[in-house]
């Protein structure tokens, strides 16, 4: 029956295709309210995220993620369009199995017709092997463009009342005779029966949705890391602190916002995915700094404050293949807000805490190895380091057992040995042992500043190594694909800068026994 409509309609537009194709599709679609993943949010939101994880990008040619969603899409009505998406393809087996070596990208025409040979493929390769996890992220990728394709994917909604509203295909939205009735009084009919639905959907529901598609037209992100470039150069270049300081609060101002934006859009704290994590661990980082270096009066901290907070936004507006900014909903062991916003808020603080001190210690090692710096200033900077690793140590245990408690509520347990809480025990174990080492003297200013920026790789193993390497665990609902490149050079690097800078410490070390 779906298949007579669809050839009756095409036949009864046949004429206007190309008017279809030029006016139908374009921006006004933006502000469309659909229905996807348990979720209501602007036509633009669910674009983006389609063509980036289809493509990588957000744009396909010069069409924008809107038209070129909207340009695909049609083609389940019948109307044909030139649009063709070509899918990445990274892991070097599957290139040879596609026979895309050199080119690396195949269009998605061309893989629905290889949809066989892939799952057998699938079904061959060895569990938990990179190789299967690229198969079956390329056969999800096969599956949604075919439900674009299909018009299956954009669902519009047909308000009956306030409670009931009902959530149609756009195959099946836009019938015969709701385009017969908007072509007597519009030269537009597609878009008329379109922006009619929008209207009686904010009408009778509200538009909420909209504040969504606000928040993306902003890019505060940008913005956050305009900021805190520009305080970094204040800092750096300027005498007066009252620059520097200025635009730090600024950039924790926007960053407020946009967890506020996001708090407000998915009705949850925003902390679920990597994507938040990062962002509030650089935020909380430099509200720390703020905080801590007011009381201590000591400017250095907004300076290291800033420092990580720019590391945490050029994640966040550079590696889109790595931390996706979607706003899904949550799995159900999520949805204790209480628990939500306290376990995982104080842990991820104290991550910000000691990121404080991984810098501080990096400064310190590379400042010793290129430049002179005295026992008394060794001392200084010691201490200011020991600041942070007392208050991220204080609340990675506290989130720790705040953890067992949630665990023994949700999953009837307090402690699994879960990857995830074996490497956060891990990361406690360490620290504790290096402020104990520190307090007591055991361990001597050359060695602290190396003990904590090396121990920072095993906050990076807790945090990204579970989720990008090992992926297992209880914590399967913080796992994402990729970023082991991110996190292998990463570890390469602080362990470059170790190799680089231990030889000066122990030159120094070795000058008094002479």
């Amino acid at each position: 029956m779906k298949q007579i409509a669809i050839l009756l309609f095409s036949i009864l537009l046949s004429f206007s295709t190309l008017a279809a194709n030029t006016q139908f599709c374009n921006e006004s679609l933006s502000a469309i309210p659909i229905r996807q993943d348990g979720r209501i949010k602007p036509l633009l939101v669910h674009a983006s995220e389609m063509m980036k994880y289809l493509t990588g990008k957000s744009k396909v040619g010069e069409n924008s993620a809107t038209v070129s969603y909207c340009l695909l899409s049609i083609n389940g009505l019948g109307i044909p369009t030139k649009i063709k998406l070509f899918a990445k393809i990274e892991h070097v087996d599957l290139q040879k199995l596609l026979e895309v070596e050199k080119q690396k990208k195949i269009s998605y025409d061309e893989l629905e017709d290889q949809t066989a040979v892939l799952r057998n493929e699938w079904r061959k390769a060895e569990d938990f092997s990179s190789y299967k996890k690229s198969l079956g992220s390329l056969l999800g990728k096969i599956k949604i463009h075919k439900d674009i394709k299909t018009a299956n994917n954009w669902q519009v909604p047909l308000v009956n009342s306030k409670t009931d509203v009902a959530w149609l295909p756009i195959g099946a939205y836009l019938s015969e005779e709701k385009i017969k009735a908007a072509r007597a009084v519009s030269e537009t009919p597609f878009l008329k029966v379109l922006l009619d639905s929008k209207q009686q959907y904010e009408k009778t529901v509200g538009n909420k949705f909209l504040i969504e598609l606000q928040y993306v037209k902003l890019k505060l992100p940008v913005v956050a890391l305009c900021l805190t470039f520009l305080g970094l150069i204040c800092i750096t270049l300027f005498r007066k602190f009252h620059f520097a300081l200025a635009f730090a609060i600024l950039t924790v101002i926007v960053q407020t916002a946009i967890l506020t934006f996001r708090v407000y859009i998915s009705g949850r704290a925003p902390i679920t995915n990597m994507y938040e994590t990062v962002l509030f661990s650089g935020y909380g980082s430099l509200v720390l700094a703020l905080i801590i270096g007011h009381f201590k009066n000591e400017k250095i901290y907004v300076f290291v404050g800033l420092a990580y907070n720019v590391c945490t936004l050029m994640m966040l507006n550079f590696a889109g293949g790595m931390l996706s900014s979607s706003i899904s909903p949550l799995v159900p062991v999520l949805r204790d807000n209480f628990w939500l916003s306290t376990h995982v808020t104080t842990i991820i603080l104290s991550y910000g805490a000691l990121a404080l001190s991984w810098v501080l210690a990096n400064t310190v090692l590379i400042k010793k190895k290129f430049s002179h710096m005295s026992k008394k200033d060794e001392h200084y900077y010691s201490e200011l380091i020991y600041t942070c690793l007392k208050a991220g140590t204080v609340m990675l245990a506290t989130g720790i057992i705040l953890g067992g408690v949630w665990a023994d509520y949700s999953w009837g347990r307090f402690w699994g040995w879960d990857p995830k809480e074996t490497w956060s025990l891990i990361v406690l174990c360490l620290y504790i042992a290096i402020l104990h080492g520190k307090s007591t003297n055991w361990i001597p200013n050359n060695r602290f500043f190396i003990l904590v920026a090396g121990a920072f790789m095993s906050v990076m193993m807790a945090w990204f190594g579970v989720n990008y390497i090992l992926a297992s665990g209880l914590h399967s609902y913080g796992f994402s694909e990729g970023g082991a490149i991110f996190l292998g050079s990463f570890f390469l690097g602080q362990l470059v800068v170790l190799a680089l800078t231990y030889s000066s410490f122990k030159v120094e070390e070795a000058k008094p026994n002479a």
